[in-house]
């Protein structure tokens, strides 16, 4: 329990300022609020890793970089259609950061890091097909649904299949590892070489 906590801690700091950029927004109804709240709240993390002296990871930029894009589109747009299906492009922004082999080491604990580091690699790519597919669903619903209706299939859609994905990807690592654990330590000690 302890390992899924940390991996969803570095997932929810890398994805804050998303998420309080939708909060802002949600409660004031102000676009140009939220966008420099969320902007604000993103670059604030990108400030205070670079003094503690840690890197910048390629999802803290992509999530800064989000946050900006979308602030500054919705600004100049003001066009539902638009912010609807911008959701798709953003997806697939995502998705092409998520098919570097490796990036989901930061939300791996050590213990998964040396047990199962192939496993995370693979859930790394299978992350990135679940981007593009949710690219492929959100401009569907956002071309055939009203607005209301759209944000409600679409929170409900992307809450619910990220949970689940982490869940799998939770339940399937633990899984491998344990065996690979108990695997270990059950084979036999090497024996020694007689003279």
């Amino acid at each position: 329990m302890k390992s899924l906590l940390h991996s969803a801690t570095f997932l929810l700091l890398d994805m804050a300022s998303t998420f309080f950029y939708l909060a802002i927004y949600l409660t004031t109804h102000s676009i140009p609020i939220a966008a420099v709240a969320g902007v604000g709240l993103g670059i604030g993390q990108i400030v205070w890793e670079r003094t503690r002296g840690k890197p910048i990871e390629a999802m803290q930029w992509m999530s800064l970089f989000l946050v900006v894009a979308s602030a500054i589109a919705t600004v100049l747009t003001n066009d539902p259609r638009f912010i609807m299906v911008k959701a798709s492009v953003i997806y697939v922004i995502v998705g092409v950061v998520m098919l570097k082999p490796g990036w989901m080491n930061r939300y791996l604990p050590q213990n998964a890091m040396e047990i199962v580091p192939d496993i995370g690699v693979i859930f790394g790519f299978i992350w990135a097909g679940l981007m593009f597919v949710s690219a492929a669903v959100n401009l569907v619903s956002a071309l055939t649904m009203s607005v209301l209706a759209w944000t409600a299939f679409m929170s409900t859609y992307a809450l619910g299949t990220k949970i689940g994905l982490f869940l799998i990807q939770y339940g399937t690592m633990r899984f491998i590892g344990v065996r690979r654990r108990r695997a270990a330590e059950a084979s036999p000690a090497a024996e020694p070489v007689a003279a």
